[in-house]
């Protein structure tokens, strides 16, 4: 392996371009707007790649796994690990919440005059059956212009699968095909992110100059009560599961990672995040082909801890805040609504408004939620950067029942 001087690394550089962009928000306000393009283009680069990317490497992940017996535990462990993460992360959330009292004392009141009301019809939710059929694409193509993930998804899969049971010559050649295709589209994606640090700083610059740091004085409590509970998630709980649970040390786990969450906090896109996501598993982590491509698309669509924090928190927060009393049903209505709900919204942008479902399962007033939405850019940077690490560490524990055949075409040390 090539040494390269630490300024040379992209990781580096888009931590720089992130501070350096805070400090033009911040000196220059509103102006900063003129380097939003920057980002504007960034974005729309990675974009133009994800769709693609998803669709290739869901079906060559699907069709890798499809014929082995270990496709099925890699299937059910990777929806058992993402709910159940999930819903530990809720109840992680609200006891916090329930520790350190967050919303008790605070007014906010006076601070949501004049911003756009929310209303009840805006956090309704589709229903199991409506979810279910929601999922399945009438029309695929419709799905791949319209970047509907989950529907992607859910074709790709069997698409995938239909590939390992058709036994035809040509099969093989198609399933080489495939690999080759996600081969250019991750050397695509390795030039588009040369653009990175440029990018961040744009969205940086941008968020911070829209939106400063004065909003922030009023709802400190919950900022800070929840940024605990991403640290616990993000450096405690995650590796510990993967030092439990796999081949790969706690340490080596976060230490690796800082490239992708460093991504994730710059976007706040779990998809934007997912090339560099996946090339970290695959070059660093050495997590096989297969199960990355199958467990981290996946994960970018329905893997929710990182917002599963965000929702609990909130509700616990404008409770004390109402002072309304939260009993057993209400603590379940926010943990099912939460944990369900994402997969409901997957596909949809900006996920807030899920927070507009769980205020009302739990029977919680919705008014100040206004003030919380100006400030979605910062929590929503930290939320996926916790989203992300649990898919990875998803794809690194079941990556140990992935058949040894799979494992053996993982690029080589020297060539990362």
């Amino acid at each position: 392996m090539k040494s390269k001087h630490w300024l040379g690394s992209i990781g580096v550089q888009v931590v720089v371009a992130m501070f350096l962009g805070a400090l033009a928000g911040w000196a220059m306000g509103d102006g900063a707007s003129i380097f939003a393009p920057l980002g504007t283009l960034f974005i729309h680069l990675i974009k133009m790649l994800v769709i693609p990317l998803v669709l290739v490497a869901i079906i060559a992940g699907s069709a890798s796994l499809g014929d082995t017996p270990s496709a099925g535990k890699i299937g059910m462990g990777t929806f058992v690990f993402f709910l159940g993460t999930s819903a530990l992360a809720v109840a992680l959330a609200l006891g916090l919440g329930y520790l350190f009292q967050p919303g008790v004392g605070t007014d906010i009141t006076s601070h949501v005059k004049g911003l756009q009301a929310v209303t009840a019809a805006q956090g309704e939710l589709p229903g199991a059956v409506d979810t279910i059929i929601g999922m399945i694409p009438t029309n695929i193509f419709e799905s791949l212009t319209g970047g509907n993930i989950l529907q992607i998804l859910v074709f790709s899969m069997f698409f995938g699968i239909a590939l390992t049971k058709v036994k035809r010559e040509g099969v093989k050649q198609v399933q080489s095909a495939l690999n080759v295709i996600l081969d250019a589209l991750v050397w695509m994606i390795g030039k588009v992110m040369l653009l990175a640090p440029l990018g961040v700083f744009g969205l940086m610059a941008d968020a911070i100059g829209s939106f400063g740091f004065a909003a922030m004085e009023v709802v400190w409590n919950l900022f800070w009560v929840y940024m605990l509970g991403i640290v616990i998630y993000m450096f405690l709980f995650f590796p510990a599961l993967v030092q439990v649970m796999s081949p790969v040390s706690a340490l080596k786990f976060v230490m690796l990672m800082k490239k992708p969450q460093v991504m994730a906090l710059s976007t706040a896109s779990s998809m934007a995040t997912l090339p560099v996501n996946m090339q970290t598993c695959e070059q660093e982590l050495k997590v096989s082909n297969a199960t990355t491509s199958f467990v981290l698309p996946l994960g970018a669509t329905i893997n929710m801890s990182g917002n599963a924090i965000y929702y609990g928190l909130v509700a616990v927060f404008f409770a004390q805040m109402y002072q309304i009393p939260l009993d057993a049903t209400a603590y379940a209505a926010i943990v099912l609504t939460s944990t369900l709900g994402a997969v409901g919204q997957a596909g949809v942008p900006g996920p807030t408004f899920l927070v507009v479902a769980v205020l009302l399962a739990a029977g919680i007033p919705i008014d100040g939620l206004p003030l919380l939405f100006a400030l979605d850019r910062v929590f929503d940077m930290t939320r996926t950067a916790l989203n992300i690490t649990g898919d990875a560490a998803c794809a690194v524990i079941l990556d140990k029942y992935a058949p040894a055949e799979l494992k053996s075409d993982m690029p080589d040390e020297a060539e990362c």
